[in-house]
């Protein structure tokens, strides 16, 4: 069985609404006026946008360089700081552990008339807080992505009735990158409930409208997923294939192995899934050998949090850059 997630906690305060086209399915987007206007809302994303161009700009002229496979880290930030992710780096040549930081998480609502992307008090605490909470990372040279969840109220990626009420909501999550300064999206089909509260069930066509959307609104940042739900059965529609859209799939069984069913290469996949509060050690290291094994490029962590735990992440560090990890605190 998969690790469980503290998902039920996620989900209470809100950002962005997004308006249903009917009562079936996730439908068109309307985002909400700030109080502070549409011009301040402007002028703030393009300052985040320029923020994190400096950034990476600044991450990539200092970060060391590894070779071996791009490390992900999943963090619940309700309960843990992102900068976690910022302090272990690998003993020989001082490189970064982590490629990858993934904001635990964001969520689709469903109010009864609206779908809703919700942002509770911590996930909007970390956005709100970027210059401290996301910029130290990305001046690392670390990517900070934004994970979407579903939560049990209908609303999910894979009932969008149209595809315009899938580009629409797609406009949403990039208008986000962008404000936010992000490096791109995790998609995470679960807890949706479809069908729950009148809404629609998984259609054929959604998933694949809206990552066309999505990878057309934003071509040059991140687009991934975590291979599980209705969403991750559904790439392909009307001969069009969404896989090779994606740069990175991971598997979502946590202390397994399990290739994700996405047309992607072997460098952009993680067959590999480890809680790093729950899974052994041993096994840590024999799915890393198995990662470098058979020349897959990405190895996915979940939960890290705040205390020490470099000689756990050695285990897997070892196998996949030949290096213990340090830790800086």
């Amino acid at each position: 069985m998969r690790g469980s997630r503290s998902r039920w906690r996620i989900l209470l305060a809100g950002g962005l609404t997004l308006a249903f086209a009917g009562v079936a399915g996730v439908a068109q987007a309307a985002p909400a006026t700030s109080a502070h206007g549409q011009s301040r809302a402007a002028a703030s994303a393009k300052a985040s946008a320029k923020a994190s161009a400096k950034a990476s700009a600044k991450g990539s002229a200092k970060a060391a360089t590894k070779s071996g496979p791009v490390s992900v880290a999943y963090v619940e930030v309700n309960n843990n700081s992102m900068l976690n992710v910022g302090k272990y780096t690998l003993a020989n040549g001082g490189a970064n552990v982590f490629d990858i930081a993934v904001i635990f998480a964001a969520n689709i609502n469903y109010d009864g008339t609206n779908a809703q992307l919700y942002f509770n008090p911590q996930v909007q605490s970390v956005l709100d807080n970027a210059a401290t909470q996301i910029r130290p990372l990305q001046a690392q040279g670390i990517k900070v992505e934004l994970s979407i969840l579903g939560n049990h109220q209908g609303a999910g990626f894979a009932n969008f009735p149209s595809q315009s009420a899938a580009a629409a909501f797609a406009q949403r999550l990039s208008n986000a990158v962008t404000q936010y300064g992000l490096d791109g999206i995790d998609f995470d089909d679960e807890y949706a409930d479809y069908g729950t509260n009148g809404t629609g069930q998984p259609n054929a066509s959604s998933f694949v409208y809206l990552v066309q959307a999505l990878r057309n609104d934003m071509p040059d940042k991140l687009i991934t997923m975590y291979d599980i739900g209705p969403s991750a059965s559904s790439l392909t529609y009307n001969g069009t294939d969404v896989g090779p859209l994606f740069n990175y799939a991971w598997n979502p069984y946590y202390d397994s192995w399990n290739v994700p069913s996405i047309n992607l290469p072997n460098s952009q996949l993680s067959p590999a899934a480890i809680d790093v509060t729950s899974t052994p050690s041993s096994d840590a290291a024999s799915l890393a050998q198995q990662t470098v094994d058979g020349g897959y490029g990405v190895f996915m962590t979940y939960n890290l949090g705040a205390s020490d735990i470099h000689d756990y992440i050695s285990s897997f560090t070892n196998v996949l850059y030949g290096s213990n990890a340090v830790y800086s605190g």
